[in-house]
Parts: C-alpha cells; structure tokens; sequence
C-alpha cells in the first residue's frame, strides 16, 4: 500500500538538503579558462540561480564557492540595477572535501525574486578580513523553468515487478536532469542521485531498488551546464517527489 501525505510532507522537508546534493555534484571546473570567466575571483566562484520548486515562489538561490572560507568577511549580491538583493549568510554553507585538494565550503543563501526584477549582470563583491575585496558576476535571465511532470512510475503506482528505468516527459528549455530517488522503509535515504544526463530516462542498476520495498523520485532539470555567461546554471527547477510501491 501507498502510505498518503504523512509520508509526502516529512519528505518535503527534506528539499534544501537535496539542493546541497545538486548544487555540490555540479561545482565542478568547466572547460572555459577562469580567467576570462567573470563568476572566478581569486577569492572564490560565484553564480546565482532562478529557483522553480513546487513548495514555494520563484526564489534566488546565491552562492559563492571557496577555499580560503575562513578569510570571508561578507558576500554582498547586487542586481543588474544595483540594487542589493542579499548577504550571503556565512554561517549556512556546505563542505566540500576534495582528494589532494583544499577543503572548500560552499555559502548558500535563498532569497525571493521582486516582481520588478530585470535581466542582467548581477555582482557578488566579496570583502575579505584583511580588507581586500574581490568582484564576481553573473548574468541572470528570469525566464523560469517548469517542473517535470509525467513520471513513470507515476505517484502512487504499484508495480509488479522491480523496474529497470525512469522516465518523464521531456521538459521545453531544459538541457540537462539530475535523478534522486529515496528509500522510505529507510529511514528516507536519499540511495540514489545521478550525474547530469541529456535524456529524460534513466537506466536503472540491478540490485537498487528491492521488491516489497517503497520509493519516492523526483527530477531536478536545468537548462545549461557550465556556461560562460549564465554560470552554472541559470535556471532550475525541482519536481514534486512522487512515491512508488513494488510487490
């Protein structure tokens, strides 16, 4: 049996953490040199994304990436205007611990999208301790992404035998999608979260999914991957978890 919204809403809660996932597994270096790459300083990397998730309103969600974390003073965001959009709170951050490589933290910070908001250059200045500051930018586009829709499995489904994929209906403006499925009878482990793929399926290992067992997936999409000017990604969109029982 499907177990109702008790189970949906815990899992709802667990959106934020899912986004450290995604936004970790992305922070990758990309093939474009740093040093014509406007988001590099020497003090770190910053982008901002325009957030389409199904349990709120559009939102920013900035961040800034580095290895000398414990220089930062403050992290100021400016929109193309000028005007200030956030701090980045530098006591809210992910450490990413890298092999035969310095410990970077990850500064986060959501922060909601006026209804004026214009397309353009927006600027983190990024003021160290020992009074050095440093400036990094961004173009943002605010076109937002719809959230993926038509999985199969869908919400609710039993199914009979263990399935060896996932699919959704491929989604207008995404050019890439990240997979995460979570084990409920486990405590809700998050076991599964993929590389970003092209196609609006994915494959499925033997062994990862059990019978008797209850899943929820659900599909991050986005629209770029490592741009030049729109950084990371410019837009992203998160879909609603949807549940699954096998027999």
């Amino acid at each position: 049996m499907i177990m109702g919204p008790i189970i949906k809403n815990r899992i709802n809660t667990t959106a934020t953490c899912l986004c450290f996932v995604l936004l970790i597994c992305s922070m990758t270096v990309h093939a474009a040199d740093k040093k014509n790459d406007s988001h590099y300083t020497a003090a770190g990397f910053f982008d901002i994304h325009v957030c389409n998730w199904p349990d709120r309103p559009p939102f920013y969600l900035a961040l800034f990436g580095s290895e000398r974390f414990a220089e930062i003073e403050s992290v100021r965001v400016d929109d193309a205007e000028g005007n200030l959009v956030t701090y980045l709170n530098l006591k809210k951050y992910r450490t990413l611990d890298r092999k035969n490589k310095p410990e970077k933290r990850v500064f986060l910070t959501h922060t909601p999208i006026p209804g004026d908001a214009s397309d353009g250059w927006f600027q983190a200045t990024v003021r160290l301790k020992n009074g050095e500051s440093f400036k990094a930018r961004d173009y943002v586009q605010h076109e937002l992404i719809g959230r993926v829709s038509s999985h199969k499995p869908a919400d609710g489904a039993e199914m009979a035998t263990v399935p060896v994929r996932l699919e959704w209906a491929a989604l207008p403006g995404a050019g890439y999608y990240q997979v995460f499925i979570r084990d409920i009878w486990n405590d809700e482990k998050l076991i599964f979260s993929s590389k970003l793929i092209r196609e609006n399926l994915i494959e499925l290992k033997p062994g990862l999914l059990e019978p008797g067992g209850l899943y929820a997936w659900k599909v991050h999409a986005r629209d770029v991957d490592g741009d030049i000017k729109l950084g990371d990604f410019n837009a992203g969109s998160q879909s609603e978890w949807v549940e699954f029982s096998i027999e």
